[in-house]
């Protein structure tokens, strides 16, 4: 009799495990199609960046940080940054669709305080530039004139996406350098050259992501910069860009790779390091004001708006 018990148990028991299974089987047949469909959306908006800590960051609203300048515009003396500073993301960046050469002019003609001749030159931006222009050429940042004599310096993407710097001598003669990095790649980059005061055109150092990078130089000759106006997202004898920028910063000096790592680790909403020697900076945090003390106002001609939902393909460094 007791064995007959264990094998109407073992039975009972059997039949027990296969009910439940069968259960789980209609389960998932029945909510299967719902999980999928909620794990396929989950995915979808991880994609577009909804869950991005970005998302929740504080953002600064245009104007929020500013280089306060007591005795005027060009002066050093007593300078200082005033208001929240902090670094934040900023609220918008400036996106540029790539149909206008002259997107955003600041005219700097006559403005004895920005560099000129030989002096020296540091040019730097946050650019995220779109995956979907392979041929790039786009000029970030021009700084000069619009002929061959005075367009002296510029921060540029060149063919084939890697970035470079473009400078002409007294002679015409361009110099262009590139590094084998590319920036097409749908993230935001933090890029720049440097050239110190009387250097040859092989003396410039390329940045990328706060690190410098070789380059190759096809002209030794000094840059003669000839200022009179600065371009933001486009410039002479190329496109413009077809992306986004921020936070642009120009300094009439050769800025140190430590102060370069330092600008890049404040990340895109990073204020200027060196105010001393700063000479225009526009954040492009709603607007082309520049912020840097100097006056040196964009004027907006096309082909840029400014965009809040911004942060996809930026993280923080």
């Amino acid at each position: 009799m007791p064995r007959k018990k264990n094998v109407r148990k073992n039975n009972v028991s059997r039949r027990f495990a296969k009910s439940k299974l069968q259960s789980a089987m209609e389960y998932l047949m029945t909510y299967g199609w719902a999980i999928l469909i909620i794990a396929v959306v989950l995915g979808a908006l991880f994609q577009l960046g909804v869950f991005n800590a970005n998302n929740f960051a504080p953002k600064a609203p245009p104007g929020s940080c500013q280089v306060f300048r007591p005795n005027g515009p060009g002066t050093t003396q007593f300078i200082n940054l005033e208001g929240v500073c902090t670094g934040e993301i900023p609220q918008y960046v400036a996106q540029f669709n790539g149909a206008n050469i002259f997107p955003i002019i600041a005219n700097i003609l006559g403005e004895s305080y920005v560099p000129s001749g030989t002096d020296a030159i540091s040019i730097f931006a946050w650019v995220k530039i779109s995956p979907s222009d392979t041929s790039c050429w786009q000029r970030v940042v021009s700084f000069g004139t619009e002929s061959c004599n005075g367009e002296n310096a510029a921060l540029q993407v060149n063919g084939d996406c890697v970035i470079g710097s473009v400078t002409y001598d007294s002679e015409c003669g361009p110099s262009a350098w590139t590094a084998d990095l590319n920036v097409n790649d749908g993230n935001w980059h933090f890029i720049g050259f440097t050239l110190p005061q009387g250097a040859g055109s092989s003396n410039v150092i390329l940045y990328f992501d706060g690190q410098p990078y070789p380059h190759s130089g096809t002209n030794t000759g000094v840059a003669d910069i000839v200022p009179q106006y600065i371009v933001l997202g486009g410039g002479p004898g190329t496109s413009a860009v077809l992306g986004d920028v921020e936070n642009v910063q120009i300094y009439n000096t050769s800025l140190s790779a430590k102060d370069i790592q330092a600008l890049y680790q404040e990340g895109i909403g990073g204020p200027p390091i060196d105010l001393q020697n700063l000479v225009g900076w526009w954040p492009l945090n709603g607007n082309a004001n520049d912020y840097s003390g100097n006056g040196n106002n964009g004027q907006i001609n096309g082909g840029v708006t400014f965009v809040s939902n911004w942060w996809s393909g930026y993280t923080p460094p």
